[in-house]
């Protein structure tokens, strides 16, 4: 219980800073629906908890050379399926913000131009970087932290088309899906959390 209540007071003060529910979901690496049971305090009421895996990757994300580590293992999976599908990859998306830095040494290792999205919350259209690459006319590998319930990667993948671009490739550290693909786009990720009833 002791670690629902600090991760029921992390949410509170995220929340009076301003944050939006799903802003603290992206932060805390839980889903909407836990950010708002927490928020509820539907745990001190004993309520029925959404079923939820928390990520969280602290040791990997402090340090920069280990996040290198990541993109090495990532930049392998993108070069299998560009093998498997034929179909070059010239850039890399990285959602904003966990999927930046991932995103960045990915695009280093492997010679790809960097797209950094920033996703809106609600119906509103995300935005690019217009001080990073453009994702018009590319085929692009959309890169994030963790796959919670798959909105933000839609998003994004929606959003990467509305813009003129070809999403071939959705990846991430975790994905806490059942899902192989989202939009008609292939998910992978280096591990699949997900709970088992």
């Amino acid at each position: 219980m002791k670690d629902i209540e600090e991760l029921a007071k992390q949410a509170l003060e995220l929340k009076q800073k301003g944050m939006s529910d799903k802003e603290i979901a992206t932060e805390l690496h839980l889903s909407t629906q836990t950010v708002e049971w927490l928020l509820s305090k539907g745990f001190e009421k004993k309520g029925p908890a959404p079923r939820d895996i928390k990520i969280g990757w602290r040791s990997i994300g402090v340090y920069p050379y280990r996040i290198s580590k990541l993109a090495d293992i990532m930049a392998d999976i993108i070069f299998e399926e560009s093998q498997r599908t034929n179909i070059e990859i010239s850039s890399v998306v990285g959602i904003a913000i966990n999927g930046i830095p991932i995103a960045t040494f990915l695009a280093e290792a492997m010679n790809y131009e960097l797209i950094i999205y920033r996703p809106q919350h609600g119906n509103n259209e995300g935005t690019f970087s217009s001080n990073f690459a453009s994702v018009a006319g590319k085929n692009v590998v959309i890169i994030d932290d963790v796959i919670s319930t798959g909105e933000t990667m839609s998003k994004a993948i929606h959003d990467v088309k509305k813009n003129g671009g070809t999403p071939v490739l959705a990846l991430a550290v975790v994905n806490k899906t059942t899902k192989d693909e989202i939009d008609g786009v292939p998910v992978r990720a280096l591990i699949r959390s997900r709970i088992i009833e």
